[in-house]
């Protein structure tokens, strides 16, 4: 198929292209630098603040896959919403046969955190037009570069011992960064995905407790933790920014998605695009790998 990536220089996207043009597939890079772009497929210029870009690069695309989000940006939720809109209505005009969201688990019925509500508004929205939408819904993902791995590996790496709030204790589903494109890049392979949400997640359903503690282990640290209940949200965030890279206004929003469970409610797509996920260990030491041969390259 002619499949154009939204986000192809990102966390997700950046690993997305070079499975998509292996899978025989022909890949479009949207990006707004193009002349910048060094991955995998055609760069192609697009911007999703500027529907006209958005039109032209949806120019006879079968299938787009949108790895999009503001999260840090105070005001989130309305670019990602105004960005949904925009997309989704040039995909309809461009005659678009399916979108592929990469969304965020989290049960309806909870009070969801602004950043899960977000993603949940953003699978509406690209619905919105009449375009079939795929929504592939994860939890933490685990590879190199991400923002929530790298909050895991530096808070390990940086600190003799943690104080945290009660998240620490809060349950979610791991999924390795290779999985999470092997699914992505499957579900082109079966037309029942159209339409259809999944859950996807590894095999382990772990606190962020139970996370931390275990990368601590591969790395041979030692990490005591102690929870501390009236540690806010807000306080948690500009404490993440001293001890890490990750700026106070990401930080918050992931910290307030922390105290929502995350995790596969219905594993249908274990069915339909079949392999043995891998293991949270075996994500980590991908992961670290992975940052160690980058770190020898430069």
């Amino acid at each position: 198929m002619r499949a154009l990536v939204a986000g192809a220089s990102g966390f997700v996207g950046s690993r997305l292209c070079p499975a998509l043009e292996e899978a025989g597939h022909d890949v479009l890079a949207m990006t707004r630098r193009p002349e910048n772009y060094r991955g995998a497929g055609e760069p192609v210029h697009g911007d999703v603040a500027d529907i006209g870009s958005l039109r032209d690069a949806l120019k006879n695309v079968e299938v787009t896959y949108y790895l999009v989000h503001s999260l840090d940006s105070t005001d989130f939720q309305q670019r990602d919403a105004n960005a949904a809109r925009a997309f989704a209505r040039a995909a309809a005009e461009a005659g678009v046969r399916r979108i592929v969201y990469l969304g965020g688990l989290g049960d309806d019925g909870d009070s969801l955190s602004e950043h899960l509500a977000s993603r949940r508004e953003v699978e509406r929205l690209l619905a919105e037009t009449g375009v079939p939408v795929t929504v592939l819904r994860a939890g933490i993902v685990i590879g190199h570069g991400g923002t929530s791995w790298e909050l895991t590996r530096q808070l390990v790496e940086h600190l003799p011992a943690m104080i945290t709030p009660r998240w620490v204790s809060t349950r979610t589903q791991p999924i390795a960064l290779a999985d999470v494109v092997r699914y992505l890049a499957g579900v082109l392979e079966h037309p029942e995905t159209e339409g259809r949400t999944f859950d996807i997640g590894g095999p382990e359903v772990l606190t962020y407790r139970d996370m931390l503690r275990r990368v601590a282990v591969i790395e041979g640290r030692m990490l005591p933790i102690v929870p501390v209940p009236l540690l806010s949200p807000r306080l948690s965030s500009y404490w993440l920014a001293l001890v890490t890279d990750v700026d106070a206004t990401t930080g918050r929003a992931l910290i307030d998605s922390m105290g929502n469970e995350v995790v596969v409610r219905d594993d249908a797509i274990r069915r339909i695009v079949e392999f043995e996920p891998m293991s949270y260990n075996d994500a980590v030491l991908q992961a670290l790998g992975e940052r160690a041969r980058r770190r020898q390259a430069r």
